[in-house]
């Protein structure tokens, strides 16, 4: 067994088959599926218990989140290449063998990432990524990388278009499972990776990304949650080489600038405060949304924007 496909579940009935179809039809044959039900309370089990394939297993668990659920899928899997597949999401027939035969011919990445079309409308975003600095070939993060390229390259890598050696998954931690989090959860384990380890990353669209399907990704009524790297730094710093250090701070002040903006602009502006205070420095006034997020870290900038979101409504 070369390659295991995991998919994490949860209430995604409506979804699902189209997700499993997809893996079936891959033009690479030599994996297994492990379906991983995240506790879901509709008819997520049922669908997947319906599939008549040898190489599918199905396992449950109490809702944990979808970190959990993938974490549990790398701990029973037999392959030594473990794929991810959101269950709303699909990939392109040849997604896993140009995949694998590019993870194979690159001996000395540890993952390999691909571009997708987004839905609804089936677009490719080849040129939207390539404009904010993705391109083809091996990454290796140095101290002379900017802190916005870190900032796109791991926007980039989704886990639903990334395939990666099981040893570097269980080397860097897994997934963030905690407190059933369901926002930044695999961001967390590929932030690792990149600081760490060299990816590959392939601009050609291989992978479907179901924007209408994806709960997280629809219209809020209310902030998202703080990332998991945001959370918990010093976990990120620990696994920080020393010398990509300052890289790495300079990236997580970006991140915890928009954060910090998109609490204040839903009244948080206490956290958004706190969270920017945690990150920023004197010398990170030159990066990306630091005027921005000093505006939104008090109540006057909170309230203006209140404002205006009431406006859009």
């Amino acid at each position: 067994m070369k390659v295991s496909v995991i998919v994490p579940i949860y209430n995604k009935a409506r979804y699902l088959e189209r997700c499993v179809q997809s893996i079936l039809a891959q033009s690479f044959s030599d994996f297994e599926v492990i379906l991983v039900d995240d506790g879901s309370t509709d008819e997520s089990w049922d669908v997947a218990t319906a599939f008549a394939d040898h190489r599918i297993r199905i396992l449950h668990q109490q809702n944990k989140g979808p970190g959990s659920a993938r974490n549990l899928g790398i701990t029973v899997a037999h392959g030594s290449i473990c794929a991810f597949l959101d269950a709303d999401d699909a990939w392109v027939p040849n997604y896993l063998g140009e995949s694998v035969e590019l993870l194979e011919s690159n001996s000395s990445v540890a993952a390999v990432v691909s571009g997708y079309f987004e839905f609804p409308g089936g677009f490719s975003t080849e040129e939207y990524w390539r404009r904010r600095g993705i391109s083809e070939g091996i990454v290796s993060l140095n101290p002379s990388h900017l802190p916005t390229h870190l900032v796109a390259l791991l926007a980039y890598m989704s886990s639903w278009s990334t395939v990666a050696r099981k040893d570097a998954l269980l080397r860097w931690g897994g997934f963030y499972d905690q407190n059933r989090c369901t926002y930044a959860e695999d961001s967390f384990l590929w932030l690792k990776v990149l600081l760490n380890e060299k990816v590959f990353f392939s601009t050609k669209p291989r992978a479907h990304f179901h924007r209408e399907a994806s709960q997280l990704s629809n219209t809020r009524s209310g902030p998202r949650p703080v990332e998991p790297f945001l959370a918990h730094p010093e976990l990120i710093r620990k696994a920080c080489p020393e010398k990509l250090s300052y890289l790495l701070e300079d990236f997580l002040a970006i991140r915890a600038f928009k954060t910090s903006c998109m609490l204040g602009y839903w009244g948080e502006w206490r956290r958004a405060q706190r969270l920017f205070l945690n990150f920023a420095r004197i010398k990170h006034w030159r990066l990306p949304l630091f005027i921005p997020a000093v505006a939104l870290t008090n109540p006057v900038g909170a309230a203006f924007a209140g404002a205006i979101r009431r406006v859009a409504r």
